[in-house]
């Protein structure tokens, strides 16, 4: 495994997660920014990477892996002295059930409002679809803010590849289509959101993407 991994990433989309995690093994890699404004996931140099046209996609050669849960878990593996996959058993379930639920639930539903037109074409079904999704988020952002209550990290007493990748949905929570006032209506998960911006791979990661860090 000689050589430099590659990340395919688009600023502030999924593909935050593993960007902050490669930052976080201290390795070198190239970080390749995809332009989303252009369609450029959609063109025939990018879809010869990863043939489904989203990001992230890594790549270390010619072999390349797509999928936040698969490719969070390859960088942890692969640098296993970042400690970035949990060595205890139920920490490592606990980090692994949030990476499956964030990627099955947690991500389509914010897409039926982000991206309605994958679900329906008539107009009024697109406003139907947007309007569950808004239903949706609002209970599965709770959840996520009692999930992180306990206090600690995701997946417990240590820092897995879970967090960046409830930050990313922290983020996306202060965005316009959600719009959420996420110190207020989500306390638990905001300062969990701002413990994250203390580190230096986070701090990294988002001034490479030109986001504002949490606060």
């Amino acid at each position: 495994m000689s050589d430099t991994l590659t990340l395919y990433y688009s600023p502030g989309a999924c593909s935050l997660a593993p960007h902050i995690a490669l930052e976080e093994t201290g390795a070198a890699f190239e970080a390749v920014k995809v332009d989303f404004a252009t369609a450029e996931q959609r063109g025939g140099r990018y879809l010869a990477i990863n043939q489904k046209g989203r990001v992230p996609a890594l790549a270390e050669g010619e072999w390349v892996l797509t999928e936040n849960p698969a490719i969070l878990r390859y960088i942890a593996r692969r640098h296993p002295e970042a400690g970035l996959w949990p060595e205890d058993p139920r920490e490592e379930a606990r980090c692994a059930e949030w990476l499956a639920w964030i990627s099955s639930t947690i991500h389509p539903a914010y897409a039926h409002i982000r991206r309605a037109e994958r679900y329906a074409t008539d107009e009024a079904a697109i406003e139907s679809v947007k309007a569950k999704g808004h239903e949706t988020c609002a209970d599965l952002w709770t959840m996520i803010e009692v999930g992180l209550s306990r206090g600690g990290w995701a997946a417990g007493e240590h820092y897995s590849v879970a967090d960046p990748y409830l930050l990313v949905f922290w983020h996306w929570g202060r965005g316009q289509v959600l719009g959420y006032d996420m110190a207020r209506q989500f306390p638990s998960w905001t300062d969990h959101a701002r413990r994250m911006a203390e580190r230096p791979a986070v701090q990294r990661a988002f001034a490479r993407e030109g986001l504002p860090l949490p606060a």
